[in-house]
């Protein structure tokens, strides 16, 4: 009697939390990820609420380093459609990613060195906050590629070959 219980028809219950994660899916296929970090993003207040709506693109988009500064290049967030302002709006103006200095030493580091390319894996939001998980990556080869669409495809046939079984 005097347990608590959760019901499924209470606030919030079977409705989307509002804030998806966007994940960059050719970003897997045209690199191989070294390593991953997680960053900050500053964004615009009309482009948190846009980032929300899941209107945002990662094609081309992917990391610089300018004047010991990491910048996000290439991402195209679509103007809020709800945004009452007569400023003009670049959708793919460059956005700061926050980063400790010593992180984008390293990063620097390794962008120069070694010919590696930073790009966005995925963007999400954490405790209200737009984060963005970027991916150290060297690009593939065609036949790379090609061999890792193989796999995959004799991975399907070897679980559609296990589930007819059953």
């Amino acid at each position: 009697m005097g347990k608590d219980r959760k019901s499924s028809s209470g606030k919030g219950a079977g409705k989307k939390t509002g804030a998806p994660t966007i994940f960059n899916r050719k970003a897997r296929h045209d690199y191989h990820i070294l390593e991953s970090l997680e960053a900050g993003i500053a964004l615009t207040g009309a482009e948190v609420k846009s980032v929300r709506d899941g209107k945002i693109s990662f094609k081309d988009a992917h990391a610089r380093i300018k004047n010991d500064e990491a910048w996000l290049v290439g991402a195209h967030i679509t103007p809020y459609k709800n945004q009452n302002s007569f400023d003009p709006y670049n959708p793919l103006r460059d956005r700061k990613l926050l980063l400790h200095k010593k992180q984008i030493k390293k990063l620097s580091a390794s962008i120069h060195e070694k010919g590696l390319t930073l790009i966005p894996l995925k963007l999400y939001f954490k405790r209200g906050l737009a984060k963005i998980e970027m991916g150290l990556g060297k690009g593939k080869k065609l036949y790379d590629k090609r061999y890792d669409l193989k796999k995959k495809e004799t991975e399907r046939e070897i679980d559609r070959a296990l589930k007819g079984r059953d």
